[in-house]
C-alpha cells in the first residue's frame, strides 16, 4: 500500500452471525460467522462494575476526550485534532495535573501522535510517532528522555506496556504484503526493548497466506483497523488477520495457546477481532472485507458475543442502565493496558447535560451531571470486572 492514496480508514467490525460448537481437539471455541443469530440484550451493571471519571475542565485543560491510557494514577488523553497536547489527569478524581506538548521538528520531539503509553513503574510516558518512525520517551513531567526507531521495515501502531522492561507491538507493515505467502521467518507480534526498541521475543502466529484488512481499487485503498492486541487481565489476546485462530499468549510460561477459531471464508473474506471478554462474555466484531468507492460505504458491521453459559453467539446489545432511556454501549472499545478495565467509553458532556435536564439520568451519572455544563470536558466511563 505505499504510495497508495488512502481514500477511507475506518475502524470497523462487521456483519455477520456465528453458531458454536466445541472443537473435539482442545475444546476450543469454533464460530461459524456466516450463520444467523439472534439478538440478545444486556444491561452493562448486571456483569461490569461501572465507574465514572469526569474531567476537570479550565482554561489550561480544554480536551476533546480521547483516551489514549489508563493506570493506577494517572489518565492519559489527547485531541482528536493534532495538536500535540498530552493531557495528565487524576484517575480517582479526574482532576488536571499536567499538560504536556512536545510536538515539532526537534530530535526530541515528535510530529504526530499515534498513540501512547503509560509506564507508571518506571513514571514515563512512550509516545508513538508513525510519520517519523520513532517512539519518544518522556517522564511524566514531560522531559524528555530518549527515543527509538522502529525495527527496519516495521510499522507499530498498536503497541501496550508489556513489563517492567518491554513493550508488546503488533508490525502492520504486513498489510503491504496483501495476497503473498508469508514470510516464514518474520514475526507480526513482538516484544520490545523500552530502552532501544529492539525486538526481545517474536511471537509466532502461523499462517500462509497475507490477508490484509483493506480493499483496493486502483489508487484508492479503503482500511478497517482492526484491533491485534488486547490486554486481558494479566494475559493477551493476540488477533492476525491472515489467521482464523485468535490467541491467548501467556507471559510467564510464554506460552501461545488457541483462543477462539472461526470457520474459514471467502469471496468476501471476514475477518474477526475481539473486544472486552469476562468470565461469560466473549464480545466480538467480525469484518465483511467489501467496500463500495462509488458510495463510499462498506465493512458494514455487527456487534456479536459469545456466552460461555448457553455456549451460544448472539448479535449483542449492551445498555447503560444508568440511562433512564437505556444508551448504548460500546464493548469493542480502544483496550487499554490495566488488568481491572475491560472497556472503556467517552461521554460527551453535551449528551449528558441533556438527559440530566430531562430527567433522563440516574445514580452516580446523574450526580455528576448536576456539575456539568455543555462546554465541560468529556466523562471517562469505565467498565471494570466484578469485584468478587
Amino acid at each position: 500500500m505505499k504510495g497508495i492514496k488512502i481514500i477511507a480508514l475506518l475502524f470497523i467490525t462487521i456483519l455477520l452471525f456465528g453458531c458454536v460448537k466445541e472443537s473435539k481437539q482442545a475444546n476450543i471455541i469454533t464460530i461459524d460467522v456466516s450463520a444467523n443469530h439472534s439478538p440478545k440484550g444486556l444491561i452493562l451493571q448486571d456483569f461490569m462494575d461501572v465507574e465514572y471519571i469526569p474531567l476537570e475542565t479550565n482554561d489550561d485543560f480544554l480536551t476533546q476526550g480521547n483516551v489514549m491510557d489508563i493506570g493506577n494514577k494517572y489518565i492519559l488523553v489527547k485531541n482528536w485534532a493534532n495538536d500535540g497536547n498530552i493531557f495528565v489527569f487524576d484517575r480517582k478524581t479526574g482532576k488536571g495535573i499536567r499538560k504536556i506538548n512536545r510536538k515539532g521538528q526537534g530530535a526530541e520531539e515528535y510530529n504526530f501522535i499515534n498513540s501512547i503509553i503509560l509506564d507508571e513503574g518506571n513514571n514515563e510516558i512512550f509516545v508513538n510517532c508513525s510519520v517519523t518512525k520513532k517512539i519518544y520517551v518522556y517522564d511524566l513531567s514531560g522531559n524528555f528522555k530518549r527515543s527509538f526507531n522502529y525495527t527496519e521495515g516495521s510499522e507499530y501502531l498498536d503497541i501496550f506496556n508489556y513489563d517492567k522492561n518491554n513493550l508488546i507491538g503488533y508490525d502492520m507493515s504486513i498489510y503491504y504484503k496483501e495476497g503473498q505467502q508469508r514470510d516464514k521467518n518474520k514475526s507480526y507480534h513482538v516484544i520490545l526493548s523500552k530502552q532501544d526498541g529492539s525486538i526481545t521475543r517474536n511471537i509466532y502466529i502461523p499462517f500462509d497466506m497475507v490477508k490484509a484488512p483493506y480493499v483496493r481499487k486502483g489508487d484508492g485503498v479503503a482500511v478497517a483497523s482492526v484491533l491485534p492486541i488486547i490486554p486481558n487481565q494479566g494475559q493477551w489476546l493476540l488477533v492476525e488477520t491472515s489467521s482464523d485462530t485468535v490467541y491467548s499468549y501467556v507471559p510467564e510460561e510464554n506460552e501461545l495457546t488457541p483462543f477462539l477459531i472461526k470457520t474459514p471464508t471467502q469471496d468476501p473474506e471476514i475477518l474477526l477481532t475481539i473486544g472486552a471478554v469476562t468470565d461469560r462474555y466473549y464480545f466480538i466484531h467480525t469484518i465483511k472485507k467489501v467496500f463500495d468507492f462509488t458510495t463510499g460505504r462498506g465493512f458494514f458491521n455487527t456487534d456479536l458475543m459469545y456466552d460461555r453459559l448457553e455456549n451460544a453467539v448472539f448479535e449483542a446489545n449492551v445498555f447503560n442502565s444508568d440511562f433512564v432511556k437505556k444508551q448504548s454501549v460500546d464493548m469493542i472499545s480502544y483496550p487499554v493496558n490495566n488488568n481491572g478495565i475491560a472497556a472503556i467509553q467517552t461521554l460527551a458532556a453535551s449528551q449528558i447535560v441533556e438527559a440530566y435536564k430531562n430527567d433522563g439520568l440516574k445514580g452516580k451519572l446523574q450526580e455528576i451531571a448536576a456539575g456539568l455544563d455543555e462546554e465541560s470536558n468529556p466523562v471517562v466511563m469505565l467498565m471494570e470486572y466484578k469485584r468478587r
